[in-house]
């Protein structure tokens, strides 16, 4: 049964890129669809099997590497953490199958579409259910692929190859430092299995640790688009909103939560890392929040929301809050899920406007989509007793109740992070459904609510979004729940979740939501109210200078383009002038060439017909036969053995006059 979660994306995605014209499009969607949608039941019966009632399961294929040094197994792993990881990674994707089913049915390309959705959650789940580093840095390529492949669908637009190629090559900054993690890991520990790595880590070397632990850190912050590395995000929007949904919900984006997860048992005993986790999760929470504040792209404004959120969870696992990271996690996907599938639902009625500035007023044309986004928003905005606010306000009082400084910077920062994101999201429902119509008017003469294949995911994750976190707080962070201990460690003087629920004053439990509720009011405010005053606010002189400098991204991308980007392709051209065409060309290729070319003409040259020059040409040769006999070593002739010298001496006059003889007779 295990097994059949990861085979059967495989198998759909074979039949429909395969067979998919045999099995036309219709097939095709259904093939991939049953085998999505029975991989997620099955990953239903495996938490609770593993999960819930802890038997966890570990299977053996086959040996990969066997050598001397090495020993790498086919081996699949599934504990608490792996099933947890399973249940949105395929919940999610079964949904966005379904979507897409009727999103995508105009497309010409369908086959080729849901063969890429199959294989992206494929590798997820191998990244996931992978026994060791190196199963992993399969699944970690993989979806890597998979992304460019989807995020470059549409490939007759130039921006989305752009953007695809943007995503690939940042990755693979990631992706750099992760194979050196491992090298680092192989060299400390001998080995790349779990098992062995987690078990030898409390007797290694503080220092070894933490440089494992900071390429880890870099590794899962290009995947997880946090600050530096998170340029391809907001750009992987360029690909069909159900990809968009699958990258940022459950997938590619927590591909790096999950590889810090993992490895909590190597971190716990690596603080350094840990306080960087941590500064990192806080600092990107807080520019993305702000980066997303002032946004016009529907879309973008969800894809800014993602890399925030994404900071939380840095920030929980920086703290040693495993268990609370993972939580969020499970939540996030969900309510992100159904945030950029019902915004794809307003795309489609809008012929594919994106822009919010042009949008307005649909309210009363689309009341079922507004209702989706607007529980999406609340989730993700952590309202009291919807699913989001189980986890993300432990977060935040789990950072304060640390009571260090890293503690304190989560709280403070995270707390002002939720008043903006609260902000924005407000500000996208009123932009998009509450302001007066902007749109022309034939766009509003088309406008209409999804079919019914459409309406079903968004519903289910629509409820997720609202009772999940209050149905699986317990199971997952619960005081007495010990469903994640044999998965995720934490070291004891890292434990604060009692200090989080019952020693934080009620007013800083509360402030966070107080935030959160001033942050909706004002965007209400301004953007409803207010729009005259906001409009004016925004032309002074002021106002085009903070919305500019938000709306471009604190210029992160032009300093990075300037300083990094301009200077490794000016150090790339001097290389590739004075190394690869100058002197690597002039010492191996070309100057092979030419000397072969040389010798050859020089050699040919001696070929002059006369008998008596071969002669002389046979008598050379038995004065090396000679000169080999009796004087090996070149070295060894000194001035006191004056005759071999002289000896020398002849040879080389009777050479040069053959070879000048030679010459004189091809010119001749």
């Amino acid at each position: 049964m295990y097994l059949s979660i990861l085979a059967l994306p495989l198998l759909g995605a074979a039949s429909a890129g395969l067979l998919g014209r045999k099995l036309g499009v219709t097939g095709a969607q259904i093939v991939t669809t049953v085998c999505m949608c029975s991989s997620a039941l099955l990953s239903i019966v495996a938490f609770y099997e593993v999960a819930l009632c802890g038997s966890s399961v570990s299977i053996y294929l086959s040996s990969w590497i066997d050598s001397g040094l090495m020993s790498v197994d086919w081996a699949f792993m599934f504990d608490s953490l792996t099933v947890s990881m399973l249940l949105p990674v395929t919940l999610v994707s079964s949904m966005v199958h379904i979507y897409s089913m009727s999103y995508m049915a105009a497309d010409p390309h369908n086959q080729r579409f849901f063969s890429y959705l199959s294989m992206f959650t494929f590798f997820m789940l191998v990244l996931v259910a992978g026994d060791n580093y190196f199963i992993l840095f399969l699944g970690w390529e993989g979806i890597g692929v998979s992304s460019y492949l989807l995020i470059n669908f549409w490939f007759t637009r130039v921006q989305a190859n752009k953007s695809a190629i943007k995503a690939m090559t940042v990755n693979r900054v990631g992706d750099m430092f992760l194979t050196i993690a491992f090298f680092g890991v192989f060299w400390a520990f001998g080995n790349l299995d779990y098992a062995t790595v987690f078990s030898l880590s409390p007797y290694m070397n503080e220092t070894v640790l933490t440089l494992i632990g900071l390429l880890f850190l870099l590794a899962a912050m290009g995947k997880s688009a946090q600050l530096g590395l998170h340029m391809w995000l907001p750009d992987a929007m360029e690909g069909p909103t159900p990809v968009s949904a699958l990258i940022h919900a459950a997938t590619l984006v927590t591909a790096g939560v999950y590889l810090l997860l993992r490895s909590s048992p190597l971190l716990e005993f690596a603080p350094t890392t840990l306080v960087v986790i941590t500064w990192v999760g806080a600092i990107t929470a807080f520019f993305a929040a702000t980066t997303g504040l002032l946004q016009n792209d529907i879309k973008r404004v969800i894809a800014y929301s993602t890399c925030s959120q994404m900071g939380y969870l840095f920030m929980a696992v920086g703290i040693s809050q495993y268990s609370v990271a993972l939580f969020h996690l499970v939540n996030h996907a969900f309510f992100k899920a159904v945030l950029f599938l019902a915004a794809g639902g307003v795309l489609h009625s809008m012929a594919d406007q994106q822009d919010m500035r042009r949008l307005g007023g649909l309210i009363n044309l689309l009341p079922f989509t507004y209702t989706i986004i607007l529980i999406g928003s609340l989730s993700l905005m952590a309202i009291p007793f919807l699913t989001g606010f189980y986890s993300k306000d432990l977060i935040l009082e789990s950072g304060y109740a640390t009571y260090t400084m890293s503690g304190h910077i989560v709280y403070w920062l995270g707390t002002l992070t939720a008043m903006i994101t609260a902000f924005y999201s407000f500000r996208l429902i009123s932009m998009t459904f509450l302001t007066t119509p902007n749109a022309p008017k034939v766009d509003y003469e088309h406008t209409h609510e999804q079919d019914m294949i459409t309406v079903i995911p968004l519903v289910i994750l629509a409820v997720m979004s609202i009772f999940f976190g209050y149905i699986a707080k317990d199971s997952f962070v619960g005081m007495g729940s010990d469903m994640l201990a044999t998965s995720l460690f934490v070291h004891p003087s890292h434990v604060t979740l009692v200090e989080a629920e019952f020693s934080i004053p009620t007013f800083y439990k509360n402030l966070p939501a107080m935030g959160t509720i001033a942050g909706a009011s004002l965007a209400l405010l301004f953007y409803h109210r207010l729009a005259n005053f906001t409009v004016d606010l925004a032309l002074s002189d002021l106002g085009k200078r903070v919305y500019t400098f938000f709306n471009a991204k604190w210029y992160f991308d032009a300093v990075v383009n300037h300083y990094v980007i301009g200077k490794a392709l000016a150090l790339g051209g001097i290389t590739s002038k004075v190394l690869d065409r100058g002197a690597i060309e002039l010492l191996g290729p070309f100057g092979l060439t030419s000397s072969l070319y040389g010798g050859s003409h020089t050699i040919a040259r001696l070929d002059t017909g006369v008998v008596t020059q071969y002669a002389l040409y046979i008598m050379i040769g038995l004065i090396s036969i000679t000169l080999l006999l009796f004087v090996p070593i070149l070295s060894g002739v000194s001035l006191d053995n004056i005759g071999d010298l002289r000896l020398i001496l002849i040879y080389v006059a009777g050479l040069l006059f053959v070879t000048g003889a030679s010459s004189s007779k091809r010119t001749a």
